[in-house]
C-alpha cells in the first residue's frame, strides 16, 4: 500500500471517529439526536468514506 493512501485511509478512520466522539459527547451531554446507535454508525461511515476520498485533494493543496 502505498503512503499516499495510506495517509488517507487513517485520515477517513480520523474523522469518522472524531464524528462518533462528538456525536456521543452530545448524547451524554444531554442532548437528543433523531438517529439512534445505527444511525450514528451509519453517518460516521458515510463521513469516513468522504473524508478518505477528499484527503487527497486537500493534501495537494496544503502542499503549494
Amino acid at each position: 500500500m502505498s503512503p499516499r493512501r495510506k495517509s488517507s485511509l487513517l485520515w477517513g478512520l480520523v474523522g469518522a471517529l472524531l464524528f462518533l466522539v462528538l456525536a456521543l459527547g452530545y448524547r451524554l451531554a444531554g442532548g437528543t439526536l433523531p438517529v439512534g446507535f445505527g444511525g450514528l454508525a451509519v453517518i460516521a461511515l458515510g463521513v469516513g468514506v468522504v473524508v478518505t476520498a477528499s484527503a487527497p485533494a486537500v493534501a495537494a493543496r496544503l502542499r503549494r
